[in-house]
């Protein structure tokens, strides 16, 4: 997304362009994860920044002070490193070709106004050119895509899985396809530009009307540019990405992007055939075949074939940003003609209103949406001091129906880094946290790069602020940096705690991924003991989790201040499932394998007498 200021009114405008109601609607046993199944993780990188060893991080820095990073960055030694980590997927953020302030006119490439480009390196949610990718991360930019396409295959060699973003609400002020493929024509190529709505036209547009720049900070911090004159040149101007319908959009507003007309007026009616109903219970294959006869939108056609386009060269799945703000039918066409293509295809979708979450699956036929509004924020008020844990089972109770599909992180490019004083204060605080996302429920983990040596964002970069790592500057990632170690990627330069950080986080992903109890059940046994035990704590949280072949309990302890000892209480209705006679067993934790506790189970009840540090997880299984 562009920018967490507009997060609000991005969610406002959902009920215009996604133009959908919540049905009851029940999972299609289509998109139920099989027995076979293990977890997947997936590694989100912001490619710009992942191989820059420069250290300067001046605000606003030019590539030549602060550096920046390449494809060939991610060399064999460091894509093993990754897969060691306990990582099936890289999410590679950034790699669409996207505005920005640098000179590549030796290439062909048209150089961007800093006007309407937010900082200098700018924004990955600004696509310029879909069918080629960012000159930046390429050591020679004339052979960008075939550097790409090299790192796509160096990452297939390691057993690692490639995502790239598609961004289909809006796309750069200034699109050109200097690299499309023979028959595809510019997006607006065809529009008739002298109406507002039309719906083949790929823009919303304001006739008669010139495009101004907006209000606020001034570009590049003041630097010196040909292009910053105080206009540019869009006549008619168009609406922007977020849906403003100003000519002059307000500065919190996505004014480096315009959006994209999928065929909703805008009175938000549609303007294209509806699902009929019960196609939530349709698989993939036949939302395919319902649109093979339909006329649907250019635009919907346009990013179908961007998506096939990468999914030819091997890219195995997509992040959608903002798809909420595009409507579920789009999302259907779309989806289910890449599932033809590699039935496998890793589909995540940015949604943030929960009411809309079983549309965007069952219709949209995406596979995983980000959990964002419910777990991570609760988590996040939990280690703030704002939440009680106990609220966690409601949250599970209530997706048990969609809990596959709903990803869980802490850490991501758009929000405040999880070690950030903002967040969990410290990256240690932060554990407990990661356990309890990873484990709770058999959707995938998704950890941000420099999340597992405990990376704080604590550098102004120019555009980009403090506690998120910035997306819009060339600035370096220190604690990542010194993971790094210059490039071989070993840790070296490390501090002792930064190093033990990496070793949980190696510890956890790795386990997550191997436990077939983890993509099984989960009962919740929080309620009997915050009810029967005066020694639980108020911050401690704890559940059940089995397979056939593996049964876990799980205690976390979000108090970074207060260790704690009590009597762990196993409800019968567990114990009952679990078939468990009365008698001792034993509960051993697989994080470290230090630590056994004795499951005392009579008359059908389960008891066990816990210690467990400040801000420590246990994972125990039964033995």
């Amino acid at each position: 997304m562009i920018s967490k200021k507009i997060i609000a009114a991005g969610i406002t405008l959902t009920v215009l362009f996604s133009a959908c109601k919540t049905k009851d609607l029940k999972m299609s046993t289509a998109n139920e994860p099989t027995a076979t199944e293990k977890k997947v993780v997936v590694y989100q990188v912001f490619t710009r920044l992942f191989g820059n060893k420069n250290t300067t991080n001046k605000p606003w820095g030019t590539i030549e002070e602060n550096g920046v990073g390449k494809f060939n960055d991610f060399t064999d030694k460091a894509l093993q490193e990754i897969k060691d980590l306990g990582v099936t997927y890289i999410w590679y953020t950034g790699v669409p070709h996207h505005a920005l302030v640098r000179d590549y006119t030796a290439y062909g490439i048209s150089n961007d106004d800093p006007e309407v480009v937010k900082g200098r390196a700018g924004s990955p949610y600004a696509v310029k050119d879909y069918y080629n990718v960012n000159p930046d991360l390429a050591v020679n930019p004339a052979k960008r895509l075939e550097e790409f396409e090299a790192l796509i295959k160096r990452t297939h060699n390691a057993g690692l899985k490639v995502i790239i973003d598609i961004v289909p609400n809006h796309i750069a002020r200034k699109y050109e396809g200097k690299s499309n493929p023979a028959g595809v024509k510019d997006f607006g190529a065809d529009d008739d530009v002298t109406v507002e709505y039309k719906r083949d036209n790929n823009f919303y547009y304001i006739p008669q009307q010139h495009f101004e720049i907006p209000d606020g900070d001034i570009p590049l911090n003041g630097e010196k540019n040909p292009l910053i004159d105080g206009k540019f040149d869009e006549n008619p101007a168009k609406w922007t990405g977020n849906g403003s319908r100003k000519i002059k959009p307000d500065q919190n507003d996505w004014y480096e992007t315009v959006k994209v007309n999928y065929g909703v007026r805008p009175d938000g009616s549609k303007d294209f055939p509806e699902l009929p109903a019960g196609f939530d219970q349709k698989s993939y294959q036949e939302h395919f075949a319902f649109w093979q006869d339909k006329d649907v939108p250019d635009s919907w056609k346009k990013f179908r074939d961007i998506a096939l386009y990468w999914t030819a060269k091997g890219v195995d799945g997509f992040r959608y940003d903002m798809a909420e703000m595009v409507p579920y039918e789009f999302w259907s066409y779309m989806n289910s003609s890449i599932k033809i293509k590699n039935p496998n295809a890793f589909l995540l979708a940015e949604v943030y209103n929960p009411n809309e979450y079983r549309n965007y699956i069952r219709l949209g036929k995406m596979d995983y949406l980000y959990d964002k509004v419910e777990t991570y924020d609760k988590l996040k008020d939990i280690i703030r001091g704002k939440s009680s844990p106990d609220e966690l089972t409601k949250i599970q109770n209530g997706m048990s129906d969609i809990e596959h599909h709903m990803l869980h992180f802490l850490d991501n490019h758009d929000e405040q880094r999880l070690a950030s004083p903002e967040f969990a204060g410290t990256p240690e605080r932060g554990k407990p946290l990661m356990v309890v996302s990873a484990t709770i429920s058999t959707s995938p983990t998704m950890i941000y790069f420099g999340q597992e040596v405990g990376e704080a964002g604590n550098e102004d970069a120019g555009f980009g602020k403090r506690s998120r790592t910035s997306i819009f500057d060339y600035i370096g990632v220190p604690n990542h940096q010194r993971w790094m170690n210059g490039g071989k990627f070993d840790g070296g330069q490390l501090s002792e705690s930064e190093k033990q950080l990496r070793d949980f986080y190696k510890r956890l992903l790795n386990f997550t991924i191997n436990s077939s109890a983890l993509m099984g059940n989960f009962e919740e046994i929080q309620t009997v003991n915050r009810q029967n035990n005066e020694n639980y704590d108020a911050l401690l949280y704890s559940y059940a989790r089995w397979s056939e072949s593996q049964k876990l309990i799980v205690v976390a302890n979000f108090s970074s201040e207060k260790g704690s000892e009590f009597d762990l209480k196993v409800p019968s209705s567990l114990i009952s499932k679990w078939n468990l006679k009365d008698g001792e067993y034993h509960l051993k934790d697989q994080l470290y394998k230090d630590k056994t506790f004795v499951l005392k189970v009579q008359n059908g009840q389960g008891e066990a007498k816990i210690s467990i540090e400040p801000s420590e997880s246990l994972i125990l299984e039964l033995k």
